[in-house]
């Protein structure tokens, strides 16, 4: 079994690792960035990963 290392960003109000398995929803912004909702598993709050 091999492991995910790849991480979206880390929580704002926790500092958590946010992990893709976390990942709600993925939208294009009008600047043409990716934006992602994802729920903290620790603090379990919809957040946008910094």
């Amino acid at each position: 079994m091999t492991t995910d290392d790849r991480w979206l960003g880390a929580c704002p109000n926790c500092g958590d690792r946010i992990r893709p398995i976390d990942e709600l929803i993925a939208y294009e912004r009008s600047d043409s960035t990716l934006g992602v909702f994802a729920e903290c598993p620790s603090c379990e709050s919809v957040i946008s990963p910094e």
